[in-house]
């Protein structure tokens, strides 16, 4: 397996998860507070809810791949900051125009992270405890591939939610930016 390869793809990634980012929250502002917020059935209750949920996965994982033994600069304490407690349902940011800033700060961050990620890092073993407590130990690129393609199943819920309030985020296809 050549790691080089891979950290050009998780870079590829990381573009993309900042790209459709940007186009999902510009979608989500031609709704309403109450809108975004309305409980819709969804995994996660609500547009809102489920980008909340990304926010707080994205910094767990994140965390998880600081302390793997790389320094990553990106990855500083305010980026991976969670509130005492969150799980997979806290609301990390009630506020809309905090929760988008932040969005973009951490899309940022990932950005960097994923430029600064050495070949041989998703060949390292790492090492975790899951949310339940159970110690994990695993290739890093299972875990990266995990971290990249979670987002992407959940923004394909937030997409369907949009969709079903009469809001089209348009092209989201990963080809697009080739």
């Amino acid at each position: 397996m050549d790691g080089g390869a891979l950290v050009e793809n998780y870079r590829f990634l990381a573009r993309y998860n900042g790209w459709f980012n940007e186009r999902l929250y510009e979608a989500c502002e031609r709704l309403s507070d109450e809108e975004r917020k309305r409980d819709r059935h969804a995994f996660f209750g609500s547009i809102h809810g489920g980008l909340n949920h990304l926010i707080w996965a994205d910094r767990l994982w994140l965390r998880r791949f600081a302390v793997q033994g790389v320094d990553f600069p990106s990855l500083t304490a305010e980026v991976l900051d969670l509130p005492e407690g969150a799980v997979h349902g806290t609301v990390v940011y009630a506020d809309w125009a905090t929760l988008r800033a932040r969005r973009a700060e951490l899309d940022a961050a990932i950005g960097a992270w994923a430029a600064a990620m050495p070949p041989e890092f998703p060949l390292r073993t790492m090492r975790y405890a899951n949310t339940k407590g159970v110690q994990r130990a695993h290739p890093a690129w299972q875990a990266l591939t995990h971290f990249f393609n979670h987002q992407t199943h959940h923004r394909g819920q937030v997409t369907t939610l949009l969709s079903q309030a009469g809001i089209d985020v348009g092209v989201t296809d990963m080809i697009a930016l080739v």
